[in-house]
């Protein structure tokens, strides 16, 4: 992934596997994560101009907890936090969930918030259902950003809750989603989506220069 990652010119990379609660994906254990973090050092050590970053998709639990021991959360550079169950709770429920990860200052970027396929080989999903002002106003408020997932199969938000999130005055975090090198140029199909929308690049994390960027991640941590 990481020479994949060089050849298309990407400054950095950012390695963001399951948590432990995902065992479909295999999600790490702290101590399993601990491993691959000292992996990530030795590949930074000779990095060429190019960084590996710390990170996590980190489950939202149904209680709005984060899916990671806090310890190993304080170790990252960027948390991704998302929904992998329970995706057809009540609209109460899941904002509630939702809010509560929201709040965490561990979490950088809300994942995939509708959790909805659109097409692909694991069929279609409906969207999530949440009271989208509310949680798009708890992540400008928290300098959380909101994920533009450019998984074709995800398109995931879809563009009118883009629209709420920019008019809630959220930042944005296009990523790639990517389960294997050839998919990091996913990347080009949530930029299409981003300006679409009329999303300004000053917006979103993923144009910062990366000093910029880890700052950001950083903060209230």
């Amino acid at each position: 992934m990481v020479h994949a990652a060089r050849l298309l010119g990407r400054e950095y990379l950012a390695l963001t596997d399951h948590s432990p609660n995902l065992k479909i994906a295999n999600g790490l254990s702290a101590e399993r994560l601990a491993e691959q973090l000292d992996v990530v050092s030795e590949i930074n050590a000779d990095d060429g101009g190019f960084r590996l970053l710390r990170g996590s998709e980190v489950d939202i639990l149904e209680d709005g907890t984060l899916d990671q021991t806090p310890e190993m959360l304080d170790r990252l550079d960027i948390v991704v936090a998302s929904v992998h169950s329970k995706l057809r709770s009540d609209k109460r429920t899941m904002t509630r969930r939702m809010l509560g990860a929201i709040a965490d200052p561990h979490t950088n970027v809300l994942g995939h918030c509708t959790g909805r396929l659109v097409q692909g080989g694991r069929g279609t999903r409906p969207a999530s259902e949440f009271d989208a002002e509310e949680v798009f106003a708890a992540c400008a408020e928290n300098n959380v950003a909101v994920e533009i997932n450019s998984r074709p199969e995800r398109q995931d938000p879809p563009g009118a809750l883009i629209q709420l999130a920019l008019d809630a005055g959220c930042l944005f975090s296009i990523d790639s989603d990517a389960h294997a090198p050839g998919q990091l140029d996913f990347l080009q199909y949530g930029a299409e989506r981003a300006e679409r929308n009329g999303v300004p690049a000053e917006r979103i994390v993923t144009t910062w220069p990366l000093d910029r960027l880890l700052d950001w991640a950083a903060q209230g941590r």
